[in-house]
């Protein structure tokens, strides 16, 4: 008997070690070097890439790794489990397509493709991609050099690339358990990141210096940014949407966006410098050249913006401790018929912008026929620092008739405009039009009669703690109401003085 319980201990032991050596077992690694690729710039290395990728799946997971090199390639395949780390002075390089060679074609969508823009309908056509993944890492000091893409289609925003063209360096969609570290994206066509209908993603430290969007959160819930740097100078810099891309409603929600600095200079300039320069430094890459450009006019459009697609909604949202230079300012906008709401933005800091402020409820309704017109409100922001703010776009909230803007609250709001204008350089407010079905953009109702806020169709507002100043003097009223209901108004000074 005791022989007996003696060998039954040793079995358990036996597959207690086993257990513990399969639990513990580093997952294998996959050099894309084993499986063919050169590194040099010029052989296309996708088919090696992807063929490393598939066997790490194959094995269940595992990292697929990149060495220093220069891998030019076409479109790369993402898998589940499986970590793609680019080491430090790895560039995966997005090459010029051939006549006969290139990225994979887009696929076919089913959904609606007029509820959005041709870049959110469409997956495939793009650099690196994932579809219905899980567990999904890239990582790494590395570069992904989007500059074979291409970042637009004219004016229709609606037209298609050429066939085996890419438009994106990196999209997931339908994917959970996403993380996205240290890696620095250049040039990288329309969308530098889109991540579509993606729950849990945690995105952290990356640099993007790009020509048009850096992330796109679309469709997504539990995200978190943080502590990344992103340039975008014609294009919005974090821009979170809610498109009809997935065939149907879903809203996106549950983010935190955090210690982010987002800026609107010259593509490149921001990888050129090691340093942040002040955006007012004579001849330097990253000051708009204010020799030449017309009087009140920002160059750069990086932002941090939600709207634009909004058939879907946005809800549990928190921006904090962010810096924005030379770019537009705070962006909250649904006109698709999707719902906003709860919404915090904390302690962000502006220099140079073209509009501080910018909250539209609209009714362009780009979704499906029967869709209502949605709703903006419980909106919170605070501790807001803006210098050399465009004077012709003040702080401006509206709704549409019979559909008003609800509960928002501006505390400790400081704002410097440069001033300059009188009633006579702007339109009266009788002719500031409503815009009810027209793209939101700040700039879309002509520069306005008021100096500070321009509000329009609100049910309660409060503002404690409005601080302006004006470089030059401006002569237009303060405020300009219409339609506005429950306003509160606490502690509002112009100029150091407080005005009653």
């Amino acid at each position: 008997m005791d022989k007996t319980i003696i060998k039954m201990k040793k079995s358990i032991l036996t597959l207690a070690i086993l257990a513990l050596t399969l639990v513990s077992a580093p997952a294998a690694v996959h050099n894309v070097k084993d499986y063919g690729a050169k590194g040099d710039g010029t052989t296309i290395d996708s088919p090696a890439i992807n063929a490393a990728i598939a066997a790490a799946a194959a094995d269940g997971g595992g990292m697929v790794y990149i060495p220093a090199g220069r891998y030019a390639s076409y479109s790369v395949h993402l898998a589940s489990h499986v970590h793609l780390y680019l080491e430090k002075g790895a560039v995966l390089l997005a090459a010029e397509p051939t006549a006969s060679e290139g990225y994979d074609l887009a696929e076919p969508f089913e959904f609606g493709k007029e509820y959005q823009d041709y870049g959110h309908s469409h997956f495939k056509n793009s650099f690196i991609w994932g579809i219905g993944l899980e567990d999904i890492t890239i990582s790494g000091e590395g570069m992904i050099d989007g500059s074979g893409l291409v970042p637009g289609y004219g004016d229709d925003p609606l037209a298609q690339p050429a066939p085996l063209r890419g438009n994106k360096a990196l999209v997931l969609k339908d994917c959970k358990n996403v993380s996205l570290k240290d890696f620095t994206m250049y040039m990288c066509g329309h969308f530098a990141l889109l991540a579509t209908g993606v729950d849990n993603m945690l995105i952290s430290n990356l640099v993007v210096d790009t020509q048009r969007d850096g992330f796109d959160i679309d469709c997504c819930r539990n995200v978190i940014i943080k502590g990344c740097r992103l340039n975008c100078p014609w294009d919005d810099a974090i821009c979170l949407k809610a498109s009809y891309a997935l065939g149907k409603f879903k809203d996106t929600e549950e983010v935190v966006i955090s210690d982010c600095i987002v800026t609107g200079y010259k593509e490149g300039t921001m990888l050129a410098n090691t340093n942040l320069i002040p955006h007012d430094k004579p001849g330097h890459s990253w000051s708009p050249d204010r020799a030449v450009r017309p009087p009140f006019k920002i160059i750069g459009r990086g932002r941090i913006k939600f709207g634009t697609e909004s058939s879907g909604g946005f809800r549990d949202i928190t921006v904090t401790n962010c810096i924005l230079k030379n770019s537009g300012g705070i962006f909250l906008e649904t006109v698709d018929g999707g719902i906003l709401e709860d919404v915090t933005f904390n302690n962000i800091s502006i220099k140079g912008t073209n509009s501080p402020l910018f909250f539209r409820l609209g009714a362009r309704m780009r979704s499906p026929e029967g869709t209502p017109v949605g709703a903006l409100r419980r909106i919170r922001i605070s501790d807001l620092n803006v210098s050399d703010a465009d004077p012709r776009y003040p702080i401006l909230i509206s709704g549409i008739p019979g559909y008003c803007i609800e509960d928002v609250t501006l505390r400790n709001i400081n704002i410097q405009f440069q001033g300059g204008l009188s009633p006579e350089d702007v339109q009266a407010p009788a002719d500031v039009p409503e815009e009810v079905e027209k793209y939101p953009e700040y700039k879309m109702f002509g520069p306005l009669p008021a100096k500070g806020a321009y509000l329009r169709h609100i049910r309660g507002i409060s503002i404690d703690g409005l601080h302006l100043s004006f470089i030059k003097p401006d002569t237009r009223p303060l405020f300009i109401l219409d339609d506005v209901e429950g306003l509160r108004l606490n502690d509002i000074t112009v100029d150091g003085q407080e005005v009653n």
